[in-house]
Protein backbone atom coordinates (compact mmCIF):
# COMPACT_ATOMS: atom_id res chain seq x y z
CA UNK A 1 0.00 0.00 0.00
CA UNK A 2 3.10 2.24 0.86
CA UNK A 3 4.51 2.15 -2.27
CA UNK A 4 1.27 2.58 -4.23
CA UNK A 5 0.61 5.58 -2.99
CA UNK A 6 4.41 6.99 -3.27
CA UNK A 7 4.06 5.83 -7.07
CA UNK A 8 0.61 7.80 -7.18
CA UNK A 9 2.35 10.49 -5.32
CA UNK A 10 5.09 10.52 -8.43
CA UNK A 11 3.54 10.12 -11.04
CA UNK A 12 1.32 12.60 -10.23
CA UNK A 13 4.17 15.03 -9.63
CA UNK A 14 5.72 14.16 -13.07
CA UNK A 15 2.58 14.26 -15.17
CA UNK A 16 1.88 18.23 -13.61
CA UNK A 17 5.79 18.73 -14.09
CA UNK A 18 4.93 19.45 -18.22
CA UNK A 19 1.76 21.66 -17.53
CA UNK A 20 3.71 23.73 -15.01
CA UNK A 21 6.29 24.38 -17.92
CA UNK A 22 3.47 25.24 -20.02
CA UNK A 23 1.82 27.87 -17.66
CA UNK A 24 4.30 30.76 -19.25
CA UNK A 25 6.43 30.52 -22.24
CA UNK A 26 8.24 33.30 -21.20
CA UNK A 27 12.32 32.85 -21.05
CA UNK A 28 15.02 35.56 -20.42
CA UNK A 29 15.41 35.54 -24.55
CA UNK A 30 12.04 37.17 -24.93
CA UNK A 31 12.14 38.95 -22.31
CA UNK A 32 15.23 40.73 -23.72
CA UNK A 33 14.15 41.16 -26.81
CA UNK A 34 10.97 42.97 -25.43
CA UNK A 35 12.35 45.40 -23.59
CA UNK A 36 15.43 46.17 -26.56
CA UNK A 37 11.98 47.39 -28.80
CA UNK A 38 11.11 49.36 -26.05
CA UNK A 39 14.58 50.88 -25.40
CA UNK A 40 14.80 51.04 -29.65
CA UNK A 41 11.76 53.09 -29.17
CA UNK A 42 12.83 55.60 -27.09
CA UNK A 43 16.15 55.76 -28.85
CA UNK A 44 14.30 56.45 -32.14
CA UNK A 45 12.61 59.43 -30.40
CA UNK A 46 15.96 61.03 -29.33
CA UNK A 47 17.34 61.15 -32.96
CA UNK A 48 14.29 61.63 -34.47
CA UNK A 49 14.92 58.29 -36.72
CA UNK A 50 10.98 58.58 -37.69
CA UNK A 51 11.35 55.47 -39.91
CA UNK A 52 13.14 53.18 -37.19
CA UNK A 53 9.99 54.79 -34.74
CA UNK A 54 7.44 53.10 -37.17
CA UNK A 55 9.23 49.94 -37.87
CA UNK A 56 8.38 48.91 -34.21
CA UNK A 57 4.92 49.44 -34.31
CA UNK A 58 2.24 47.00 -36.13
CA UNK A 59 0.00 48.14 -38.51
CA UNK A 60 -3.13 49.35 -36.70
CA UNK A 61 -0.99 50.27 -33.72
CA UNK A 62 -2.09 52.82 -31.20
CA UNK A 63 -0.78 55.17 -28.66
CA UNK A 64 -3.42 56.89 -26.70
CA UNK A 65 -3.06 58.63 -23.24
CA UNK A 66 -5.05 60.86 -21.23
CA UNK A 67 -3.68 64.52 -21.68
CA UNK A 68 -5.12 68.27 -20.72
CA UNK A 69 -5.21 70.97 -23.01
CA UNK A 70 -4.26 74.48 -22.09
CA UNK A 71 -7.70 75.60 -22.82
CA UNK A 72 -9.98 72.88 -21.92
CA UNK A 73 -10.33 71.97 -18.11
CA UNK A 74 -11.03 68.24 -18.47
CA UNK A 75 -8.78 65.31 -19.62
CA UNK A 76 -9.14 64.29 -23.09
CA UNK A 77 -8.57 60.77 -24.23
CA UNK A 78 -4.94 62.06 -27.08
CA UNK A 79 -4.85 58.68 -30.09
CA UNK A 80 -2.02 58.83 -32.29
CA UNK A 81 -1.37 56.22 -35.06
CA UNK A 82 2.41 55.32 -35.21
CA UNK A 83 2.81 57.71 -38.57
CA UNK A 84 0.73 60.46 -36.90
CA UNK A 85 3.32 59.77 -33.98
CA UNK A 86 6.21 59.45 -36.23
CA UNK A 87 5.27 62.94 -37.64
CA UNK A 88 4.45 64.79 -34.37
CA UNK A 89 8.08 63.63 -33.15
CA UNK A 90 9.93 64.65 -36.51
CA UNK A 91 8.25 68.17 -36.80
CA UNK A 92 8.72 69.30 -32.83
CA UNK A 93 12.06 70.24 -32.94
CA UNK A 94 11.40 73.81 -31.13
CA UNK A 95 11.84 71.97 -27.53
CA UNK A 96 14.84 69.99 -28.11
CA UNK A 97 15.42 66.77 -28.19
CA UNK A 98 13.12 63.81 -26.83
CA UNK A 99 14.51 62.02 -23.82
CA UNK A 100 12.71 59.39 -22.45
CA UNK A 101 14.02 57.12 -19.91
CA UNK A 102 12.25 53.49 -18.77
CA UNK A 103 13.10 52.66 -15.39
CA UNK A 104 11.56 49.33 -13.27
CA UNK A 105 9.83 47.82 -16.29
CA UNK A 106 7.80 44.69 -15.52
CA UNK A 107 7.85 42.20 -18.16
CA UNK A 108 5.11 39.59 -19.12
CA UNK A 109 5.25 36.60 -21.54
CA UNK A 110 3.16 34.24 -22.94
CA UNK A 111 3.63 32.94 -26.23
CA UNK A 112 3.44 36.07 -28.77
CA UNK A 113 2.19 38.38 -26.23
CA UNK A 114 4.23 40.50 -24.38
CA UNK A 115 2.91 43.85 -21.47
CA UNK A 116 5.83 45.60 -19.99
CA UNK A 117 4.73 48.46 -17.57
CA UNK A 118 7.21 50.43 -16.76
CA UNK A 119 7.53 53.95 -15.00
CA UNK A 120 9.30 56.74 -17.04
CA UNK A 121 10.16 60.21 -16.98
CA UNK A 122 10.53 62.82 -20.12
CA UNK A 123 12.84 65.00 -20.53
CA UNK A 124 13.51 67.90 -23.47
CA UNK A 125 16.95 68.28 -23.53
CA UNK A 126 18.15 68.82 -19.79
CA UNK A 127 14.34 70.58 -18.82
CA UNK A 128 12.51 67.66 -17.07
CA UNK A 129 8.77 68.15 -18.45
CA UNK A 130 6.75 65.33 -17.30
CA UNK A 131 6.50 61.68 -15.85
CA UNK A 132 4.26 59.07 -15.20
CA UNK A 133 4.09 55.06 -16.90
CA UNK A 134 4.01 53.22 -20.22
CA UNK A 135 1.88 50.45 -20.30
CA UNK A 136 3.38 48.71 -23.69
CA UNK A 137 1.48 45.86 -25.50
CA UNK A 138 3.81 43.82 -27.63
CA UNK A 139 3.30 41.07 -30.64
CA UNK A 140 5.99 38.68 -31.93
CA UNK A 141 5.63 38.52 -35.38
CA UNK A 142 7.89 36.78 -38.11
CA UNK A 143 10.17 39.45 -37.86
CA UNK A 144 10.00 39.84 -34.56
CA UNK A 145 8.49 41.58 -31.49
CA UNK A 146 6.56 44.91 -32.64
CA UNK A 147 4.45 47.01 -30.58
CA UNK A 148 0.77 46.44 -30.78
CA UNK A 149 -0.32 49.05 -28.37
CA UNK A 150 1.60 51.75 -25.72
CA UNK A 151 -0.86 53.70 -23.55
CA UNK A 152 0.42 56.45 -20.82
CA UNK A 153 -0.19 58.41 -17.89
CA UNK A 154 1.44 61.85 -17.67
CA UNK A 155 1.78 64.05 -14.55
CA UNK A 156 3.89 67.38 -14.00
CA UNK A 157 4.30 66.67 -10.18
CA UNK A 158 4.45 63.78 -7.67
CA UNK A 159 7.42 62.64 -10.30
CA UNK A 160 10.47 60.31 -8.69
CA UNK A 161 13.43 62.40 -8.16
CA UNK A 162 15.65 60.81 -10.38
CA UNK A 163 19.53 62.36 -11.96
CA UNK A 164 18.94 64.21 -15.19
CA UNK A 165 19.82 62.46 -18.27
Amino acid sequence: MHRSVIAVALGTLLSAAPLAAQGSSQTSGDRAEVLTVTERMVEAMRVRDTAALKRLFLPGARLVGMRTRRDATAPHVQALTPDQFADFVARDTARGTWIERLWNPRVEVEGTLATVWAEYDFHFDQRFSHCGVDAFQLLKTAEGWRIASLADTYRTEGCAERPGP
